[in-house]
């Protein structure tokens, strides 16, 4: 079978090697899944959610080795992935919580209004889902669909990126360690060519993914063909509007923060940052200033604040964005060169001048490079906030109530922070419109995303 690798991206080392599943061990983790399905329906509330609470102990008591798991396979800060842990563990928890609230039955007050003696729905599981997901948050991902997943008693399996390997491992050894039923939560350590084959397989009730756009039409097609239930979070080119009535110090700060955040690969982290021209310079220039002091070195180093891109591949393309725009006629306030050290260490940069025909305006920029816009108006802020064809989350910065009332309303996306940055969180609902996907994780739109609502009436 072929290999999959695990490199340093900041030394481009070899970590390890790890066999691909063939296909017997493929079939047997298929048919383990499907057998834990009715048993973790006949488990009850109560004891998934004991088997969740010890699963998120485990994480807790393991969060250093799988923070320098993280960071040695995609490059993020130390702090960061151990911060990426704790998250994790409090979303399982959330659900641990508050599973059984979100799934109670519904009953009609009047049932006899359409002539019953009882009216109503319940949440059942669907069965076996499966996820295929990013490298970029290699535990938070998966935890975000696995919880509310096996709290509402459905098996899961995992097809994870290929360079996050020993994160796979870990995940699929995680639930099974916790006291979930065999078969409960499995990894499948596969290629991209080999996720039709399980998307079609009859014992596959439903699909969620998370990962570029190719990725998700790849995956709808295939769920689509079959007419199974699919769940697309996919890529964001998400807008920072900044008005002049904005606490401009604070919005430069967050900002900085919002564009650099994992290195600059999350979906939601900012990207094009729309600038009202009352206060456009002295945004671009504190902004450029904050971004070129940024640390950049050693992921493992307490003091970095940049790691290297999570792969050669991402590094090339980072940089021939820039490259397109420069040669185009853009700006370069900040960075714009490719770091001359191992590893794949791209700067924090600013572009500004960017038109229409360059990559940068209409494409997703994974990595710490940000796009600055001068507009006249509020409704020019929106109009190009709106451009796109992307719409997972957005940040808007005014003391203006009446502009923000029109920033929440006329913002295309499915999400807007005022005065702060675009964050998921297990108790709000997390998803895009667009080219963006669609569905929803998190909060109770999440657990229910998996879930048949069956209709219930009684004669």
């Amino acid at each position: 079978m072929p290999t999959i690798r695990s490199v340093n991206p900041a030394t481009g080392a070899e970590l390890a090697t790890f066999e691909e599943d063939d296909d017997a061990t493929v079939e047997a983790k298929l048919a383990a899944a499907s057998a834990a399905v009715p048993l973790l329906a006949e488990a009850g509330w109560d004891a998934r959610a004991g088997w969740m609470r010890a699963a998120a102990e485990l994480l807790d008591a393991d969060t250093d080795e799988l923070a320098a798991v993280i960071t040695a396979e995609m490059g993020k800060p130390l702090a960061q992935s151990r911060a990426e842990v704790a998250k994790s563990a409090r979303a399982m928890r959330f659900y641990a919580d508050h599973a059984e609230e979100f799934l109670a039955p519904q009953s009609l007050a009047d049932p006899s209004a359409v002539g019953a003696s009882y009216a109503g729905a319940r949440y059942e599981p669907l069965g076996v889902v499966l996820a295929v997901m990013p490298w970029n948050y290699p535990i938070w991902q998966v935890i975000r669909f696995a919880a509310p997943a096996l709290m509402a008693g459905n098996a899961g399996l995992l097809k994870h990126a290929a360079i996050v390997p020993r994160s796979a491992l870990y995940l699929g050894e995680l639930f099974a360690r916790a006291g979930f039923p065999d078969g409960s939560f499995a990894t499948l350590l596969i290629g991209s060519s080999r996720v039709d084959a399980v998307v079609r397989d009859p014992r596959v009730a439903a699909v969620t993914l998370t990962g570029s756009e190719g990725a998700g039409r790849a995956v709808a097609r295939a769920a689509g063909d079959v007419l199974k239930k699919v769940v697309l979070e996919l890529g964001g080119s998400d807008p920072f509007l900044v008005m002049p009535s904005a606490d401009l110090e604070a919005a430069v700060a967050t900002a900085v923060t919002a564009r650099t955040s994992n290195n600059g690969q999350a979906c939601i982290n900012a990207k094009r940052f729309v600038v009202h021209e009352e206060v456009y310079d002295d945004f671009a220039r504190a902004f450029a200033e904050r971004m070129r002091a940024l640390a950049i070195g050693d992921p493992t180093d307490e003091s970095t604040q940049i790691g290297p891109l999570a792969s050669e591949s991402g590094l090339r393309d980072i940089e021939g964005l820039v490259t397109d725009a420069r040669e185009k006629g853009a700006e370069i306030l900040a960075g714009g060169e490719r770091l001359e050290r191992e590893g794949y260490f791209y700067p924090p940069t600013v572009v500004a001048g960017i038109t229409e025909d360059m990559r940068l305006y209409g494409e997703e920029a994974f990595g710490p490079v940000a796009s600055l816009y001068r507009v006249a108006s509020l409704d020019e802020a929106l109009q190009l906030a709106n451009a796109l064809d992307f719409g997972l989350g957005s940040a808007f910065w005014s003391r203006d109530a009446d502009e923000i009332d029109a920033a929440v309303s006329g913002i295309e996306s499915g999400a807007v922070f005022i005065n702060g940055m675009t964050i998921s969180y297990p108790e709000l609902p997390f998803g895009g419109i667009k080219r963006s996907g669609f569905g929803r994780e998190l909060s109770a739109e999440g657990i229910r995303e998996f879930c048949n609502l069956k209709t219930v009436w009684i004669a």
